[in-house]
Formats: C-alpha cells, structure tokens, sequence
C-alpha cells in the first residue's frame, strides 16, 4: 500500500513537474526573452575648430553638463590679437575707399564743365579702382566675421545634454583643430540592443510592447517599445560591411541607465 502511495505521489511530482516545464517553456516562447544585449547611446566627438594651448578646463570625468555649458578654453591671446588686425585692415580699407570716391567724383565734376579736360580712359580707371575698394572692404569684413568666429571657438561648449566621458585633457594640453578632445554622452539617445533566437522573432515585431530590467535598478522595471528587429549584426571585431545572422532587437524607452539588463517581450 505504501508503495503505491510513493509511486502515485512520485507520478504526481513528475507530471506537475512536467507541467510545470511546459508552462515556462511555453511562456518561454510566447514571452520571450534574453539576457544578452547592450544599452547603448550616441557619443559626441567634442573637437575644437581652432588650435592652441589649453587653458581651462571647466569639467571633470563623468560630470553631467547642460548644453552650452563651458567644457574647455583655448588661449586666445593668438585670435584676439588677430581680431583686432582684421579691425584695423577694414577700416584702412573703407579710408581708402573714401579718398578713390573722392578722386572719381572730382573727374566726373571736372568732365561735367569740360568734356576735353579728362580723357574717358582715365574716367574708367578712377570708377574701377573706386570698385575694387569697394570689394576690398566686403573682403576686409568677411575676414573681421571669420576673426570673431575663431575667437569664439577659443570656448568650447557642450553641443547637447549628457556626460563627460572618459576626459584626458589638463591644463597645458595643445589643442589641435578638429581633433576629438573629449568625449559627451547625449543624455537624450540612450537606446537598448537584445539578441534574440530566430525561432522567438514569430512573437516580437516593431511597435511591440516589452520591458528591460536593468540589474542595478532590478525593482524598476521600464516599460519600452520594439522600435525595430535589425537584418544582421556586425561581428565583434567592428569589421565595417560584415554581418553575421543573429538577430538583434533594437527598443526605444525613456530609461538613461546604463547597465547590464534582461529584456521580457510582453
């Protein structure tokens, strides 16, 4: 009697067990979800547009900044002593300008009482010489807004919200134009990647509703969006034009945590 006890409790825990294990793979299927994948979020190449020694830096590694907040200077002894030539040329261009009006006015004045007194070839001189100093200011303002522009470059501000990502600068450091000197993560770009089976995409697709579980915050679960499945990865190494088959999730949320995650697919 006993034994038949044991074997109908044992029969029993197997076929819960067995129901138990059909039931999660099942929901496995149905709610699929995976444990491999990334947070990522675009990373802006902070580079000054002028060179120089660096004079201030107003930030620290990691620090969150607001756009336009100051990141480094630029000595700009150089650009404020070149403003101020460019200053100086536009306004030798328009004296000069003046003393050509001058001398063309006074010929036509001259031709008006006496045709014969100043020849028409000398007339055109005067009006294209007068010209080209008109020509010569634009240049000489063109060069004073170019002069003011790199002065102000000298300042390098935050070009959006976010974070200051692995800093390497002092003071001192010789800042070369359009070489990335810091690293700003944009606050407002974080994205997640997961990596599912090709047997579990049937039950996701763009537009769907999921959750990401970030392990640090593991009682704040985000609510997210499949915002689209990618045709093919690259493969570790970065190679640029190389795929491989495994297929990636990409999801949209409002989540600026950074950190490993488990994705759900509601």
């Amino acid at each position: 009697m006993k034994k038949t006890i044991i074997i109908i409790l044992n029969l029993i825990l197997l076929g819960g067990a067995a129901w138990f294990g059909y039931q999660k793979y099942q929901d496995y299927f149905n709610n699929p979800w995976t444990r491999d994948g990334q947070v990522r979020a675009n990373i802006i190449k902070v580079a000054p547009r002028v060179s120089g020694p660096i004079v201030n830096v107003a930030v620290v590694d990691n620090q969150r900044v607001n756009k336009g907040d100051l990141l480094f200077e630029i000595d700009p002894e150089t650009y404020q002593v070149a403003l101020a030539q460019a200053e100086v040329a536009l306004q030798q261009s328009i004296i000069s300008s003046k003393g050509k009006k001058i001398e063309y006015d006074r010929l036509l004045d001259i031709r008006k009482k006496d045709k014969g007194a100043v020849s028409h070839k000398d007339l055109i001189r005067r009006e294209i010489s007068y010209q080209e100093s008109l020509l010569k200011i634009k240049a000489s303002e063109e060069k004073l807004k170019s002069a003011k522009l790199n002065l102000s470059y000298t300042k390098v501000v935050a070009s959006v919200d976010g974070f200051v990502s692995n800093l390497d600068i002092r003071t001192g450091t010789q800042a070369v134009a359009n070489q990335p000197l810091v690293a700003l993560i944009d606050e407002n770009s974080f994205w997640v990647f997961g990596f599912f089976r090709e047997n579990q995409l049937p039950q996701i697709q763009p537009g769907s509703e999921a959750r990401v579980t970030l392990m640090s915050h593991p009682d704040t679960p985000i609510d997210a969006t499949v915002d689209s499945i990618g045709w093919g990865i690259a493969p570790k190494d970065g190679t640029v034009g190389t795929t491989c088959c495994q297929t990636l999730i990409q999801y949209s949320s409002g989540s600026d945590w950074l950190s490993v995650f488990q994705f759900e697919s509601l």
